[in-house]
């Protein structure tokens, strides 16, 4: 794109809030032709769509430059406030890895509030939270390795002001580990009532006060604004009433970045008991073709949002209905149901209506209110120009398949052999289904195309055969196998899959050098591997290409999962070390961490041993002993 028609594009978008996607024509040659579908340059989001986009007309960097000339086109998703863009933009540059959004200035991290899983929880600001996963709980009251993380949020002013205010208010500690161990007196926050103390036992509140002032900050984080802001509005009136008029305002600009702290970020749908996920359509008609938007959020938050075409019907009045109940009969046909649809119209088909009802589906047209402004905003996104093909048709057309919709990953992992084990993974529609992941433990053994083999073989008879009894699966047949691996794995899993007698179409993804393996001819013919042909072509897509995102994303959480299990397995496994005087639970975990088994414990030397944090020259010798 030129200037010219950044220029342009930009006068079409919205003055709101929301995140936009430079996409570039999926395999675009240097003459400009190219199979269809688009892949995301870059990502980023907004407060105002139409000046940001416009900013691009005189690129800020060479980085900038190059990626504004790849691209084709601009998308946009509107959003109500800042934060939800922030929150959908980390959510899209996660799923697409956009290749310029790797060291750009926008990509930074935002503010969160974490209280950690301490006998004592802290509170504290950070960009650093605690665990893997930043919104997801942490493992409980314990040694403080996770967090309830909450956020992020936009204004680290405001969030350091509300934090200040919770301390003051529930004297939650906010001091690091080492100041709070062994002391015998408050320190300094004590003194000016920003903490209660729970350090020091004869002085302090004790364990089960300071977890219900913890838990109360939880809830006030979790959205229950009055419960800080209650009080400090009680001590605001007072001391207005008192005739302090500097501490009364002081406490007045308090309260107002406390009401204030949960309307950027403001959940996107009404707390409507177990509705988790929900899902918001818009739809929009032009000519022949129909769009429809979906936002979907889970837990309040807005983490996806996608565009979908498809044929509009002759004219009528109701043709968005029946544009809406078409893509709902056919979008989660194969894919799990929201706890709630919210809709701008009543659908008008009967039986879609009877079977989202049979599935306890509740189904709403909002007039007004949160739910009301959401259905606006799906709307908006409907009749938006443009958008990005799927990723997953783009898979199935380069495949040769008819579709790509259910794709299930499988990898092994071991430790030279021992604690092996087998991770199969699914996606629908391009998303992780968890419920639907299986693990296995296999033999020992440290040949990975006999692990391989195995897994794909126990995933094949339990799919294959009856379909009674505790072995059989009962999910539906995938539209893709994915292999972790080369042409070697490739080899083994149709191997299984022919011994088994189940036709399902099956390629593989190779770490080393990001080349995609499938079979010559049909991918769910597997006679020729049954007769030791281990024939294999291979596609070595471009990085950016979406048919490869799709893939890696698959195989990357079967990795993840498979090393997960393998880790939990490892750890659980009663070995010789046992019988090594001075060797505790924990040595024994760094032990096999290091050395991966009980025999390279045994081979390694002296210094390799003594680097393991707890192993000492007495420890070296009783191992030497007991092995």
């Amino acid at each position: 794109m030129d200037a010219d028609e950044v220029r342009e594009r930009a006068a079409d978008l919205p003055r709101e809030p929301g995140v936009y996607q430079f996409l570039e024509r999926a395999g675009r040659s240097a003459d400009g032709d190219g199979p269809d579908g688009e892949v995301v340059l870059y990502v980023g989001k907004a407060v105002d769509l139409r000046d940001r986009v416009r900013s691009y007309v005189d690129p800020r960097s060479e980085r900038i430059a190059r990626m504004v000339d790849r691209a084709d086109d601009v998308d946009v998703a509107v959003t109500d406030t800042e934060t939800q863009a922030l929150l959908l933009e980390a959510n899209l540059v996660k799923q697409y890895q956009p290749r310029y959004n790797v060291r750009l200035r926008d990509d930074k991290s935002y503010p969160l509030v974490q209280l950690t899983d301490h006998e004592f929880p802290r509170i504290e600001v950070t960009r650093d939270p605690v665990g893997d996963d930043p919104r997801s709980p942490g493992t409980g009251r314990g040694d403080g390795g996770g967090a309830t993380v909450f956020g992020p949020f936009t204004d680290k002013g405001r969030v350091e002001t509300v934090v200040k205010a919770l301390r003051e208010t529930y004297g939650v500690r906010g001091c690091s580990d080492h100041k709070f161990a062994n002391r015998e007196r408050p320190c300094l926050d004590y003194e000016m009532g920003l903490c209660t103390a729970p350090c020091v036992a004869d002085t302090g509140i004790d364990r089960e006060g300071y977890l219900g002032d913890v838990e109360a900050v939880e809830r006030f984080l979790a959205g229950e604004t009055h419960l800080l802001a209650d009080p400090l509005r009680e001590e605001m009136e007072r001391a207005a009433g008192q005739q302090e008029f500097e501490r009364a305002a002081n406490l007045r600009d308090r309260l107002d970045a406390v009401e204030a702290f949960h309307e950027g970020g403001r959940e996107l749908v009404a707390d409507s008991g177990d509705e988790r996920v929900v899902d918001v359509l818009g739809a929009a008609v032009e000519g022949r073709d129909a769009t429809v938007a979906r936002l979907h959020s889970e837990d309040g938050q807005l983490v996806d949002r996608t565009r979908h075409t498809l044929t509009a019907p002759e004219g009528g009045e109701d043709r968005l209905a029946a544009v809406l109940a078409a893509f709902v009969q056919q979008y989660y046909a194969e894919r799990p149901l929201p706890d709630a649809l919210l809709l701008p119209m009543r659908l008008d088909d009967g039986d879609v209506r009877d079977w989202l009802d049979r599935e306890g589906v509740a189904v709403r047209v909002p007039g007004a209110g949160k739910e009301g402004r959401l259905v606006d905003l799906a709307l908006k996104n409907a009749s938006r120009p443009g958008g990005r093909d799927d990723e997953l048709g783009a898979l199935a057309e380069t495949l040769g398949l008819d579709r790509v919709q259910r794709v299930e990953g499988f990898d092994v992992s071991h430790a030279q052999g021992t604690a092996a084990v087998g991770s199969d993974v699914t996606f629908v529609g391009g998303s992780p289904e968890k419920s639907d992941y299986r693990r296995k433990k296999l033999p020992a053994g440290n040949d990975d195309y006999a692990n391989m083999r195995a897994l794909v073989r126990w995933r094949a008879e339990r799919s294959a055969g009856a379909e009674d009894g505790d072995g059989h699966d009962d999910r539906p047949d995938p539209d893709l196998l994915l292999i972790d691996g080369g042409a070697g794995q490739l080899s083994a899993a149709r191997e299984a899959l022919a011994g088994a007698g189940w036709s399902v179409p099956v390629v593989s993804l190779a770490k080393e050098d990001e080349v995609v393996h499938a079979p010559v001819g049909d991918l769910a013919d597997h006679s020729a591997a049954a007769d030791g042909d281990a024939r294999s072509r291979t596609y070595d897509w471009p990085s950016d290409a979406p048919q490869l995102h799709v893939l890696q994303r698959v195989r990357d959480e079967a990795h993840r999962f498979a090393v997960q299990y393998h880790g939990t397995l490892r750890d659980e496994v009663s070995t010789a070390l046992e019988d090594v005087p001075g060797v505790g639970p924990e040595t024994r975990r760094r032990l096999l961490r290091r050395f991966g088994s009980v025999d390279a414990v045994r081979d390694a030397s002296d210094d390799e041993l003594r680097a393991v944090d707890g192993v000492g020259a007495r420890t070296v010798e009783a191992i030497r002993q007991t092995l």
